[in-house]
């Protein structure tokens, strides 16, 4: 297992990454701690072309990362069929215990990753380098992580056996079964179809508003709703988006639909979900930046576009997600 490529890829380039995020986090304190942006000694200088270097380090390391997690999903999904009683990666991640606590991380590594280089980006833009403290602390933050994911996803591939029976999606996305899961797959349909396009709804029209206005209640709104669609698209998709794909009322698999029998559909699904959800969160994070004279007109200029990104990410989401059940004649009620 340990050799398929997929495997391999993940950790070595895994391993690389968290080399270069140690390396740069190793500068970034020292740096932190002798800035002075009003300074003209060499020392200054010398911090100063050295964040150029991490931060065109750790920006290709965390886009790896950011990649990494479809690269995981679609790697857990290839070896279902050296597995016995897998039927997709659902089978993969719970051939130990290592499988869904890998991808939780992964999930986590996603949003942080991709926050620091947002930050990052927009620290650059102004002379006076306003967020390098931050962006170096979050770059510890985001170090920890990396650590965390490296062990489990090596735990994981290093501890699966071919030979050892596992359950399928069938079992763990069952209505009958227990736990959370299995109550989502068991909520009524419609009730949970309206809350969704309701609160797909609210999201759009909120994010009109921050993108004309960029108000502070606007922004914080969008960044709570972005982070409370993620989760509620989530359960969509197990609750009755999938239905529509599989035409069957009873499969509530999340991970089936990233398979050719679905022509993958499931990954441009879950990348602009990904992508809407971020650029919406952003918006409220980056709002206390404001308050920085040299960061005003760039995190407004930030926050009206990257509203537009999450609202073009949503509304790709949906489309995607209610093709089915537009163009299929396959009906729940």
């Amino acid at each position: 297992m340990i050799l398929h490529p997929g495997v391999i890829s993940l950790i070595i380039g895994s391993g690389i990454v968290l080399l270069l995020v140690m390396f740069a986090s190793a500068l970034g304190i020292k740096i932190t701690r002798g800035w002075d942006i009003k300074s003209s000694s060499e020392e200054q200088l010398s911090f100063e072309r050295k964040t150029y270097l991490i931060s065109t380090l750790v920006q290709y390391a965390l886009s790896f990362e950011i990649l990494s997690i479809f690269l995981f999903i679609y790697t857990a999904e290839d070896i279902h069929t050296l597995l016995v009683g897998a039927m997709c990666a659902t089978g993969s991640l719970n051939a130990n215990s290592f499988g869904f606590p890998t991808l939780y991380v992964k999930v986590v590594a996603f949003f942080v990753s991709a926050a620091w280089i947002a930050i990052n980006h927009l620290d650059n833009k102004a002379q006076d380098y306003p967020l390098i403290k931050i962006k170096y602390r979050l770059l510890i933050a985001v170090l920890a992580i990396l650590i965390i994911e490296f062990i489990l996803q090596l735990q994981y591939f290093l501890r699966i056996n071919p030979n050892v029976i596992t359950s399928c999606c069938g079992v763990m996305f069952s209505e009958k079964g227990k736990g959370l899961v299995s109550s989502l797959t068991a909520a009524p349909i419609l009730p949970a179809e309206i809350l969704f396009y309701s609160l797909l709804g609210i999201m759009i029209a909120n994010g009109i508003a921050v993108h004309k206005t960029q108000k502070k209640s606007f922004t914080y709104l969008f960044s709570i709703f972005s982070f409370i669609f993620f989760i509620a698209s989530v359960i969509a998709i197990i609750s009755f988006i999938s239905l529509y794909f599989y035409q069957l009322p009873t499969h509530h698999c999340p991970f089936d639909i990233l398979q050719k029998e679905y022509y993958y559909a499931g990954y441009p699904l879950y990348a602009a979900l990904f992508t809407g959800s971020f650029f919406g969160m952003m918006i409220g994070i980056i709002e206390p930046f404001k308050k920085i004279a040299s960061m005003t007109p760039i995190i407004l200029q930030a926050q009206r576009r990257w509203a537009l990104y999450a609202i073009i990410g949503l509304i790709v989401f949906a489309l995607i997600a209610s093709a089915p059940m537009i163009l299929l004649p396959f009906k729940l009620y």
